[in-house]
């Protein structure tokens, strides 16, 4: 079931609003406002319209990760935007960016074009993610999908692969705790449902206009 705070989150988006999304429900104006005090609940129907109009399942692709080879994000030309978007089949924290496997070093766990989603902001310490798979990115800039181990030093790890040799007593800027992997036939398979729902929503549309 969705979250209230999260619909209250989609409703501060530029151009949101109760109205509109009353009208994405197929529900009366005072609908959405009973459903944010609590006074009515949200019906398995209204949750796909309320994801797509408020966006609660995109998430920006933000570059590649890599997997072998290191990703060098200056090199990148990634606007602040990200390079596009994802749509989960599910709603998603809003403080979550995804990024695309770059390599194959961590086969057959993840394959060159999955996706990961990973929480924007570091949320735990260093130690907490001894023997954790997470996206990193080093002091030195460059970024990498891989295990952490610890290194020699409290301020040090050793970063591992199944299928390369570790990259050892380096310090790390950032670590992207994963929450979702999308394998890249399942981000496909999404993606043209996505674009059969827009196909189908444009002619429908477009009936309406010719009956007009």
């Amino acid at each position: 079931m969705l979250d209230v705070r999260l619909i209250e989150r989609g409703l501060e988006k530029p151009g949101k609003t109760k109205g509109g999304l009353a009208a994405a429900m197929g529900v009366r104006p005072g609908a959405v406002s009973e459903i944010l005090s609590g006074i009515r609940l949200i019906k398995a129907s209204e949750i796909a319209p309320i994801m797509e109009y408020l966006e609660l399942n995109s998430v920006p692709i933000m570059g590649r990760v890599g997997a072998g080879a290191s990703i060098e994000p200056e090199h990148e030309q990634v606007p602040p935007e990200g390079l596009g978007e994802v749509k989960l089949p599910f709603p998603i924290a809003e403080e979550t960016i995804a990024f695309e496997v770059s390599g194959d070093s961590m086969l057959p766990k993840y394959e060159n074009g999955d996706i990961i989603v990973v929480y924007r902001e570091q949320r735990h310490p260093l130690s907490s993610f001894y023997g954790e798979e997470a996206a990193v990115r080093l002091k030195t800039g460059e970024r990498y999908l891989k295990t952490i181990e610890r290194g020699k030093s409290p301020t040090s790890v050793n970063l591992t692969s199944f299928n390369a040799k570790p990259i050892t007593g380096v310090k790390l800027e950032w670590i992207g705790e994963i929450c979702v992997t999308l394998p890249r036939g399942q981000i496909e398979r999404l993606r043209n449902k996505a674009a059969a729902r827009a196909r189908k929503a444009a002619r429908t549309t477009g009936g309406r206009t010719s009956e007009k």
